[in-house]
This record gives structure tokens, C-alpha cells and sequence, in this order.
């Protein structure tokens, strides 16, 4: 492994972001239309390897059922205002209309507000009646206080997600949640993250977690780098996590944890490198804000963005370009890569002369920075 001297006191391994990575054609082709991109985790089986990002801007219940029937994964945020307000659409419409200057601190006052059980129950239900698979996410802080009612309510997949999430948390002040003993006792897949490492992705994946996160501070709206210093390019992070997954393969016998690649996503073209570089899915936050069904309204943000000690995060603006069907399965409409994201995934491992997405995984890559005209 080649490191680099910052200084004399300092070496960094060298990391790389989707636009310094490019994949390079083989020598066969196919056809698109005969392309698989369907993936299945634990007993559930997705026509689209798309996961929605638990975040209000981008997930209400009636967005997740949306895209549940087009084929991929809604998730939505437990701890969102959808569990804090019997009716939080005139409150979306506040944020996204609200000042740049003063969205921070109304943010802070609007989601202080608590979670509310019986509000679970009630989304959880809305979204079950209509016939697809429900996932929900709670951050690693309120799993202990509210993972009940999130399985009593019946989801079919449980997203513990963060910033970051370790399988050894440790604190002076309380109990942490064990994830091992607590994803053993739980009756439903749990998918985890983010993570950003080999080390980190190898100790959750032994927590018998179905699938794990990959991502830190890479989505459009954090400012993680900024505030924390702290950031994991994505190209990297995300095969560090697909040779871990390798490795526990073998040391479990067998046991397969799906890398689920988690920010840095915005186009499709970052979709497809994303999968090429190991990911079996992508969640998509910014991608999906754009969708003109988005409870942002043509705004995004993320829990970070509302942190009540330490924002990391910042409402943007990323417009609205098509309904959600058209972002993810077209006509595209723009040659910039933000509609018929499936179709140029499966124009590109036709290109490439792949047929499903595992063999997508082992398409060749070579490191050539990006330079726009």
C-alpha cells in the first residue's frame, strides 16, 4: 500500500472520489434490454438496486409506496417530521421557502419537536396497506429508545444510520447500544452504516448485519468536512468495504453482507462507478430530492442540517428536473445525468458486456481524473 508524505510526522494513503475513477470498455457488448439490475437482501427481492435516503426532503410515506411500485426501497426517516407532526406538509413548505440566513435555527426549532410512537405505527401502516416492502431508520442514538415500535409497527427492514456507526461505541456517560446483541435478537434484517473503512465495515458486518452503509460526510447537503474535518472519498470507501465483504465471505463460511454505497451520488454516472467499484445498491438523497413528487419541494437536507449542538449540514437547492419515474427510469430529458439513472446504468454494463450487477463488480477501472471542458 503506497502512502504519501504530508510532512515529516505525517504519511496518508492516497483516496479517490468517483470523478477520479472512470470504468474502460471490454471487448464484448450486449444488449440493454437484456441486462439484469435486480438485487435481493434477506427474503427481499428489488427490480431496481435503489435505496431512497431516510430524509425529509426526499422521503414521505406516499414517495416511499412511489418508489416501492417502480422497484426499489423507500426509507423513511423514523425520527423525521412525519413521527414528530400529525400533519408536517405546511411545515416542508416553511423550510423550503425559509431565508439561507435563518433555515438553520428555524430548522432547530421546527425538528425539537418530539417523536412520537403512535406517529410510527401510523406511517408504518400507511405504508404496509399499500402493498410494498417497508423499511424505516432510526439513528444509532434513538435505536434504544424506539426500536420497539418501529418492529412493532411491522417493517420489513430496519436502517440504523449515521454519520458514522461503529459496532464499539463507547461511552462514560450510558449504556451504548450493542448492535451484535441487539441485531441478534431483532426479528428483522438491519442494514447499517455509514462506514468508510475496511476495519469499520469488517466489525459490522460481524454483527450479523444484512448490509452495510458506505459513505461519510460525501452527500450534497453535509458539510461534515468542513465542520469536522472529516471525509471519506467514495471510490475508495466503497471498495475497501466490497474487500471486506470478501473476507468475511470466507471467514464466515459463506455469509454474504450487501455494501450499500451512501452519498456522492448525484448523477448517473456515479451510480454506475458505484456499483463498479463494489456496491451491490445505492441510496440516493439528492438524486431523488429532484423528483418533482419530493417532499423538499426542490430542497435538500439531511439530519446534520439541524443538529442541535453542531450542524454539519446545509438546506440546498437542487431544483426539480422530472417526476420519479423519469429520474430513475426515463426518458431522460438532460445529457447531465440526472434523469434515467437505471437506464444509463444498464446502458453502461451493456457497454461493458456484463449482464447482472455481481458481474459488474469486477469490471475493469483505471484512475483518470475527470476534467470538464
Amino acid at each position: 500500500m503506497n502512502e504519501i508524505e504530508i510532512g515529516r510526522g505525517k504519511r496518508g494513503r492516497r483516496a479517490y472520489t468517483f470523478d477520479d475513477v472512470a470504468i474502460v470498455p471490454s471487448r464484448r457488448t450486449r444488449d440493454p434490454e437484456e441486462v439484469s439490475v435486480a438485487w435481493q437482501i434477506d427474503a427481499y427481492r428489488f427490480e431496481l438496486p435503489v435505496v431512497a435516503a431516510p430524509m425529509d426532503s426526499v422521503m414521505s410515506p406516499a414517495t416511499a409506496v412511489a418508489l416501492g411500485k417502480l422497484g426499489g426501497l423507500g426509507v423513511l426517516d423514523l425520527e423525521g417530521l412525519w413521527t414528530r407532526y400529525e400533519d408536517p406538509e405546511p411545515l416542508l413548505a416553511e423550510i423550503a421557502s425559509l431565508d439561507p440566513v435563518a433555515a438553520t435555527a428555524r430548522m432547530q426549532e421546527i425538528y425539537a419537536e418530539d417523536v412520537k410512537p403512535d406517529l410510527i405505527a401510523a406511517r408504518v401502516k400507511e405504508m404496509r396497506d399499500a402493498g410494498v416492502t417497508v423499511a424505516g431508520s432510526l439513528t444509532p442514538q434513538r435505536t434504544q429508545q424506539l426500536w420497539k415500535a418501529v418492529v412493532d409497527a411491522g417493517v420489513d427492514l430496519f436502517v440504523i444510520r449515521g454519520t458514522t456507526v461503529s459496532a464499539e461505541h463507547v461511552s462514560g456517560r450510558a449504556e451504548p447500544l450493542n448492535l451484535k446483541r441487539f441485531i441478534y435478537e431483532l426479528d428483522v434484517p438491519v442494514v447499517v452504516g455509514g462506514c468508510a473503512t475496511y476495519t469499520a465495515a469488517l466489525h459490522l458486518m460481524r454483527t450479523g448485519a444484512a448490509g452495510v452503509l458506505v459513505g461519510f460526510g460525501g452527500g450534497a447537503t453535509h458539510t461534515t468536512r468542513t465542520v469536522l474535518g472529516i471525509h471519506a472519498p467514495m471510490a475508495t470507501a466503497i471498495a475497501d468495504v466490497a474487500a471486506a465483504r470478501r473476507d468475511y465471505m470466507d471467514e464466515s463460511g459463506g455469509r454474504y453482507v450487501h455494501v450499500v454505497a451512501d452519498g456522492g451520488m448525484g448523477r448517473s454516472g456515479e451510480v454506475v462507478k458505484a456499483i463498479a467499484c463494489g456496491a451491490d445498491s445505492v441510496m440516493l438523497g439528492a438524486a431523488l430530492a429532484r423528483a418533482v413528487e419530493a417532499p423538499g419541494r426542490g430542497y435538500h437536507w439531511g439530519p446534520e442540517a439541524h443538529h442541535p449542538l453542531v450542524p454539519r449540514g446545509e438546506r440546498g437547492h437542487v431544483g426539480t428536473v422530472g417526476s420519479l419515474e423519469e429520474i430513475l427510469l426515463g426518458p431522460g430529458k438532460t445529457a447531465d445525468g440526472t434523469t434515467n439513472l437505471i437506464g444509463a446504468l444498464r446502458r453502461s454494463m451493456a457497454t461493458t458486456g456484463y449482464s447482472d450487477l455481481k458481474e459488474f463488480q469486477r469490471v475493469e477501472v483505471v484512475v483518470s481524473q475527470y476534467q470538464p471542458s
